[in-house]
């Protein structure tokens, strides 16, 4: 089945759109929930619906749910205080400092790391920010010690969490929406996310995705692109994370701007910034998160693989990944030999649909059969040392190359061979982290 994800132009702006699904949303739902990281788009998407709420004298409080990471700016902090503590009235705050794991990209021994967790608390970035309590106001602040969650597990998944906190307030049957700040125009995935016909949603409006019976997330500035989130701040005045601003002069591009804590595989070329921007932070930092200071000395140089990975003389890329297996600890090695294994079993035998310039690779055989989409797919009767970078770029070919430059990168979910993140993989991954903690 062949699926279009061509977009569909009104006569209205993306201001007035986000009007017509607020009606929608606050119309049809009993209850609203807001996932804030107090990053730009989420910050604009918390005005959006305080306006709507004050403007339509709406009795119902907005629930507004923060995932505290300890290790982040201060800035950002800073930022969901004031927020808070300007809009209470109109809000039922939970502020959650759980131990969760978190990758952490920068380092091979610790994979991930545990924000809050309970052995090192002598290390914590942060203290539980406590003064923020205040049940008279409806603000909660969540700990391991004071929480009510009966789904949370120790160290459970940042990503398994915020799910399954929506899930928890929407126990009761309500019908319950969870307003999310993600916007197509940043990523491939999030413009599928919105895209995909194939979900279940409701009343047929492709800005939600239902998540549980009475539970759906919805998406009300999916169309907004990063120059219409700054034009709705100048224009309404509204606050926003001053670390933008830090980082608007640090010369930082709109699109690469992260307040998220920046040790994942996404976010690690941020280090330096950190180290820059808040040095009475960075202390802590160091000392809390395994390979935070390497990442920062060398998050741009070849160490990081963030340039071009440079094959060393007399060795060919097989020959070059095997060195690499060897200098790590076994239970990493297997990891990413296991990863290898299936990568290279998934070209030599499932196959994929590649271009015309990939098929003239040597080892290259057609299938003869199509895939759903009616495409022809081919197979790698050999694995080749490299292919053209673009190829390789486009994920249209192996090569031995990709498997060298995941273990450089210290890319352990080898999304460069197009492996995806599950709840199993994190699993394993915490487990290796346990053994080499103290390494």
């Amino acid at each position: 089945m062949t699926h279009s994800y061509g977009k569909k132009y009104r006569e209205i702006n993306v201001y007035e759109a986000t009007q017509e699904r607020l009606d929608f949303i606050f119309s049809n739902f009993e209850r609203i929930i807001l996932s804030f990281s107090g990053g730009k788009d989420s910050g604009v998407m918390v005005h959006l619906a305080l306006d709507y709420i004050k403007s339509h004298k709406i009795n119902k409080k907005l629930i507004l749910f923060f995932v505290d990471l300890e290790a982040q700016y201060t800035y950002t902090i800073e930022y969901i205080k004031r927020m808070i503590e300007e809009n209470y009235q109109y809000l039922e705050v939970h502020w959650c400092c759980m131990p969760l794991n978190l990758r952490n990209a920068v380092s091979v021994f610790a994979p991930f790391w545990t924000c809050w967790d309970k052995d090192n608390q002598d290390k914590w970035v942060r203290s539980y920010p406590l003064e923020m309590h205040n049940p008279k106001k409806n603000i909660y602040v969540w700990t391991l010690q004071n929480h009510l969650f009966d789904f949370f597990r120790y160290k459970m998944e940042f990503e398994e969490f915020s799910p399954s906190f929506v899930r928890h307030c929407g126990a009761d049957g309500l019908m319950t929406a969870c307003l999310v700040g993600i916007r197509a125009d940043e990523s491939f995935n999030r413009f599928r996310t919105i895209a995909n016909t194939n979900k279940r949603m409701f009343e047929g409006k492709q800005y939600t995705t239902q998540i549980d019976e009475n539970i759906y997330n919805v998406y009300p500035i999916y169309d907004w692109t990063t120059e219409d989130i700054w034009i709705a701040n100048y224009r309404f005045g509204w606050d926003y994370n001053e670390l933008y601003d830090l980082f608007y002069s640090s010369g930082i591009p709109l699109s690469a701007m992260r307040v998220c804590q920046p040790y994942g595989d996404d976010q690690k070329n941020g280090l330096n910034l950190f180290r820059a921007i808040e040095p009475q932070t960075w202390g802590s930092v160091v000392n809390r998160v395994s390979g935070a200071n390497f990442g920062n000395i060398y998050c741009k140089t070849k160490a990081m693989g963030y340039y071009e990975v440079k094959l060393p003389k007399g060795h060919t890329w097989k020959s070059y990944t095997k060195i690499l297996l060897a200098t790590l600890p076994p239970e990493i090695r297997d990891h990413y030999i296991a990863k290898f294994i299936k990568f290279i079993r998934y070209w030599n035998k499932k196959g994929c649909h590649i271009s015309q310039e990939s098929r003239k690779i040597e080892g290259v055989r057609s299938l003869r059969r199509l895939n759903s989409r009616g495409k022809e797919l081919f197979i790698f009767t050999k694995i080749p040392d490299m292919a053209p970078k673009k190829i390789e770029s486009a994920k249209q070919a192996p090569s031995w190359r990709r498997m060298a430059t995941c273990i450089i990168k210290n890319d352990m979910l080898c999304r460069g061979l197009s492996f995806t993140q599950s709840k199993e993989q994190y699993g394993k991954i915490a487990k290796i982290m346990e053994k080499y903690k103290s390494f």
